[in-house]
């Protein structure tokens, strides 16, 4: 099972992936991860009791990496819930490296079966609620 640390400036999460349910969307983190892609970026997206969103290589909400995944929607863990990981888009199958981490389920149960839900944060859940808007990405570490 792959994991991966991302390491931040307000501290550390330990994510476990849902390799299962969005094979696709985990390579795809990965790979990007991997690649350095997610160095230094930032938090561009913040909104308490809802996400921390990041992945925008502009920092504007709008850039990606230059191609986008599939939406995979049907696996058993398509849930919104605390600490959950999930590929942010605009409008069905234009993911592609922004993603947002889940503060809570009380405001995310509109997102099930919307956006890929790819991994979940195991360790470091207090880490969700320091961050704010303009923090960095430091580097996110794969295991494999």
């Amino acid at each position: 099972m792959a994991t991966a640390k991302i390491i931040t400036e307000k501290g550390e999460m330990q994510v476990e992936f849902f390799e299962q349910d969005a094979p696709k969307t985990v390579a795809n983190f990965i790979k990007l991860a991997k690649s350095g892609f997610y160095d230094g970026l930032t938090f561009h997206r913040v909104i308490p009791d809802f996400v921390i969103q990041g992945g925008c290589p502009d920092g504007t909400g709008a850039g990606g990496p230059g191609y986008t995944i599939p939406c995979e929607l049907t696996g058993n863990n398509q849930y919104h819930d605390r600490g959950v990981l999930s590929m942010a888009h605009a409008g069905r199958d234009t993911g592609g490296s922004q993603f947002f981490i889940c503060h809570s389920r009380k405001n995310t149960s509109h997102l099930d079966r919307h956006h890929t839900c790819f991994g979940k944060v195991v360790e470091g859940l207090d880490v969700i609620d320091q961050i704010r808007r303009g923090d960095k990405i430091l580097k996110i570490e794969v295991s494999e």
